[in-house]
């Protein structure tokens, strides 16, 4: 009987032996699994976080230093102001979220752990919400648009000290080489590009096509100073001067409306695949911190079991 017992009490001590070891070496692979997840997620908010103070730098930058950035751009009749605020608060977003990513992964805090992953939940939920609007709205969203620029070109330099509107609408112009909404005939009646000749009408700088002419100094000739390569040159930001060209002139003949959507036509492929692959980077965040946030109480009780 007494063989019996002891032989029973050294199956049972043997069992409960290979189940702890078999428990260890099952903690020690999530163990290491959560370790791997935990740097990861810390490595990739690390660089968000650099790419964060980078932005907000160069924001900073136009802000205090225009003149250099205008000669190293060399455009100068862009709404410096609004881009650099922009690109200060997208700067600042981008360190504060990186920033919780870091220290809830590396110091293992579910508390920034949960908020990190619900910032970026309400992100992710934004961006689809904003993306099934643009598809359901977009005929209301491309009359809003028009409104918009019709009234920024029927008030163009009535209010010389407000012309980020204006400086922004001539940068689209510039860029996309067209003239007006629907045509260059949207310029016509705007009251401060009037002329005393009631059959010469003018339109901005901006629409004034120059690769259509074959005289190069039509820039120094009408006094081109936003669309100067040079710094000092640029006119200053509320000037009262205004540039201006006949629309008989060589003039793009496009609207900027059919530009655009050529534009966006061109370059939809990347446009969904930036925004494939920013949505799945997020979810990819979010599955990393909500799966270590989960797994770290797991860990904390079985390490507590074996000490």
């Amino acid at each position: 009987m007494g063989t019996a017992w002891c032989t029973f009490v050294v199956k049972n001590r043997m069992q409960t032996l290979r189940e702890r070891g078999h428990d260890k070496a099952k903690m020690s692979a999530q163990d290491s699994c959560l370790s791997l997840i935990k740097y990861l997620l810390f490595v990739f908010n690390l660089f968000f976080f650099v790419l964060g103070s980078l932005i907000f730098c160069f924001g900073i930058w136009i802000l205090i230093d225009k003149t250099s950035f205008v000669s190293f751009v060399g455009l100068s009749f862009m709404p410096l102001q609004i881009w650099s605020k922009a690109l200060a608060i997208s700067g600042i977003l981008t360190m504060g979220l990186a920033l919780l990513g870091c220290v809830g992964a590396l110091k293992e805090l579910r508390c920034l752990l949960g908020l990190y992953f619900g910032i970026l939940l309400l992100l992710f939920a934004m961006q689809i919400t904003l993306g099934i609007l643009i598809s359901t709205q977009r005929t209301r969203l491309e009359r809003r648009v028009k409104d918009i620029v019709m009234e920024t070109i029927q008030r163009y330099h009535a209010h010389p000290e407000e012309s980020a509107a204006e400086e922004s609408w001539d940068y689209v112009q510039f860029q996309l080489r067209c003239c007006g909404w629907n045509s260059p005939r949207d310029w016509f009646s705007i009251p401060s590009l009037s002329s005393n000749d009631s059959e010469v009408h003018r339109v901005p700088c901006s629409c004034y096509n120059s690769s259509a002419s074959n005289d190069s100094a039509i820039f120094e000739k009408l006094s081109f100073p936003e669309f100067s390569r040079l710094g000092p040159l640029a006119r200053p930001r509320h000037s009262t001067d205004l540039c201006l060209v006949p629309a008989n002139s060589d003039i793009y003949s496009e609207g900027c409306a059919r530009s655009l959507q050529k534009w966006l036509h061109n370059n939809l492929i990347s446009i969904v695949g930036i925004c494939l692959g920013v949505g799945l980077l997020e979810l990819s965040f979010m599955t990393l911190s909500i799966f270590l946030c989960r797994n770290l109480d797991q860990v904390y009780d079985r390490l507590a079991r074996y000490l």
